[in-house]
């Protein structure tokens, strides 16, 4: 009986956290849009931001504990490369880096964009840059404007993986990020994620509570570096996200 109790108790707390979402989203997050875009105030929307990803979270029973904090950039514009293994990544990263916000963007799949039209709407406002993998022009837009972006003090997440990895092992890694944070002359900093891909299993859209561990590396500078340099530059943030996930998970304080 405790298996399908559980299954039962993570099928509630799933739609709990789907439906809270969501009304976060149309209701304080349409009325924050409009308000963020009369008054230009995005912090606005960063706080509403935290405050959905709290709920859907917090509903689901999922916790995450951060190791290396110190090597968040808060002065300069930096490039996060994340592991990913689960669509709860994202959410979680994005409350691990709430030390940067308003300054924090994400470099995200266009095609996400005809999903969910409030949030492409939010993302327009803040600076979030969308980007088509298979159309070279328009990615070679968008890893521009989030090159000038970076030179004028923003910083990005990352998934340079490009999709997520059913094995946990790293896939090879799209070099976007790189060349942005070449053209931008900005710093690296590897993230390490880890337990997020227990919470979702293959096919299911049942969330079980876990505990998740976000880890951030030293900085990696890329100011001063050319694209010559970008696949050295790739292989020394692949080996620092392979050491940082070698440590495992965070120990509770």
């Amino acid at each position: 009986m405790i298996q399908p109790l559980r299954s039962v108790v993570a099928a509630v707390r799933s739609l709990s956290a789907y439906v809270g979402v969501a009304l976060w989203v149309l209701l304080p997050g349409s009325i924050g849009l409009v308000l963020a875009a009369l008054s230009r105030r995005h912090r606005i929307l960063y706080a509403l931001g935290r405050g959905g990803v709290r709920v859907g979270l917090a509903a689901a029973g999922i916790r995450y504990r951060v190791a290396g904090a110190q090597h968040i950039q808060q002065s300069r514009g930096t490039v996060y490369c994340v592991n990913h293994t689960s669509n709860l990544e994202p959410p979680i990263i994005f409350m691990a880096l709430a030390p940067i916000h308003p300054r924090l963007k994400i470099l995200y799949k266009a095609e996400l964009r005809k999903f969910f039209p409030v949030l492409r709407n939010a993302f327009d406002l803040v600076g979030f840059v969308p980007i088509e993998r298979r159309n070279r022009e328009q990615s070679s837009r968008a890893i521009d404007a989030a090159a000038a972006a970076l030179a004028g003090g923003d910083s990005f997440m990352v998934f340079p993986e490009g999709t997520r990895s059913r094995s946990g092992a790293l896939l090879p890694f799209k070099k976007g990020g790189f060349l942005m944070a070449i053209r931008g002359q900005a710093t690296i900093v590897p993230v390490a994620i880890q337990g997020a891909a227990a919470a979702m299993r293959k096919g299911s859209p049942f969330i079980r509570p876990v505990t998740v561990s976000v880890r951030f590396g030293p900085p990696i500078d890329a100011a001063g570096a050319d694209a010559n340099e970008r696949d050295a530059l790739v292989s020394r943030t692949r080996s620092a996200i392979e050491q940082l996930l070698a440590a495992g998970p965070v120990s509770p304080r």
